[in-house]
């Protein structure tokens, strides 16, 4: 659908409102400026020192009644589902990275072959760089041609829906890499917290709203790393969103990414006091799926292993997702990353047959102990 509204023409001799409008009018951050925070993006999350100190994502919290009698068949167990109208191997999305552009470039690629091989979905990074510059810094149809037919997500920031033409970018981003859907990511702390970070969030839901109205695209809202709420998730629904990205609290604080960057000694200081912001993980499910019980959950934020998957599916996700989790992997090449997912599904497959479920719609029951 999305690759029939990008290449339609009109018929009736009438011009395309989206496709024959003006080319949107930004006044870009110099390409220099954003290539220089996202290296320093990713240094500092492959450093490790960007995590929260005390706030969890909370599946410490989550016990499964163990099964000791399955009488299932391991290999058996059913993990595939359907993404975005794709067959996927198993409910995994890895989740958008950070990278100047060199990096970036390298990470989309490995990331794009070992999604093709393991047969889950990704997504990529913010495009904006892409989208207000002149280059495609690693983000173009290359992508789909290693990927094949698993779902992809393209991306950008929901604040750049006031300085752009919304549906034209959308259409543009989704174009720019053959996507199934696009990522709009929430990210009101960390620009609070960066340095020329952007501070007008004003009647952005409005323009998420218009947005949804206007292009046949499946539009993802995600949170990158302090969760979104049930409340807000109720507010999402109502504007037309029907896939969500809790992006909870416990793995990655962006806020201590951007106290890190910081050269100023009160910037550290404002940006440490918000390290542990945020709804956990766990919590951000929990309240998503019962204010939006037809919604799509994607369950990110922290999500170390199979068996945190395990227990985000049970307490109301359809698709998990890991980012950080992955990097390391991912900065190996795709045969690392091949691997690592192949363990995380596996472990998710333990978790399905210890527990007594032959497919992932079992497992959302499966019993707990707390």
């Amino acid at each position: 659908m999305v690759k029939r509204l990008i290449d339609r023409k009109p018929t009736d001799g009438h011009a395309d409102p989206i496709l024959d409008a003006p080319r949107p009018i930004v006044v870009p951050v110099p390409p220099a400026t954003i290539s220089q925070r996202k290296s320093e993006h990713l240094d500092i999350v492959l450093s490790g020192q960007a995590s929260a100190y005390a706030t969890t994502t909370g599946f410490e919290k989550v016990r499964f009644e163990h099964c000791a009698l399955p009488e299932l068949d391991l290999d058996g167990i059913r993990l595939s589902t359907r993404f975005l109208g794709r067959e996927i191997a198993a409910p995994f999305l890895i989740s958008s990275m950070t990278g100047g552009p060199a990096a970036a470039e390298r990470i989309n690629a490995t990331i794009a072959e070992a999604a093709g091989a393991t047969k889950i979905a990704f997504a990529v990074g913010s495009q904006r760089i892409a989208l207000e510059g002149k280059g495609d810094y690693g983000f173009s149809r290359g992508l789909r041609a290693r990927a094949g037919p698993v779902p992809i997500l393209a991306n950008f920031g929901a604040v750049q829906l006031k300085q752009w033409d919304g549906p034209a970018m959308a259409l543009r981003a989704v174009e720019m890499i053959d996507a199934d859907g696009l990522i709009i990511h929430l990210n009101p702390l960390q620009e609070a917290i960066q340095s020329g970070g952007d501070r007008d969030w004003s009647q952005l839901l409005r323009r998420i709203e218009e947005l949804v109205r206007a292009v046949s695209i499946p539009i993802i809202v995600k949170e990158v790393g302090a969760g979104i709420s049930g409340s807000l998730s109720l507010r999402l629904r109502n504007a037309g969103i029907r896939i969500i990205d809790v992006a909870g609290a416990g793995g990655t604080s962006w806020a201590a990414v951007e106290a890190r960057r910081s050269r100023n000694a009160a910037s550290r200081q404002i940006g440490e006091a918000f390290r542990d912001w945020g709804v956990p993980t766990a919590d951000a499910i929990r309240s998503v799926r019962r204010h939006c019980p037809e919604a799509t959950i994607i369950a990110s934020g922290g999500i170390r292993d199979g068996v945190d998957a395990a227990k985000a599916i049970r307490l109301g996700a359809d698709i998990v997702g890991q980012a950080a989790g992955v990097l390391p992997a991912a900065m190996e090449g795709p045969a690392h990353l091949a691997e690592h997912i192949e363990i995380v599904i596996q472990q998710l497959r333990i978790a399905c047959f210890c527990t007594g479920s032959a497919d992932l719609e079992q497992l959302k029951t499966a019993p707990l102990i707390c």
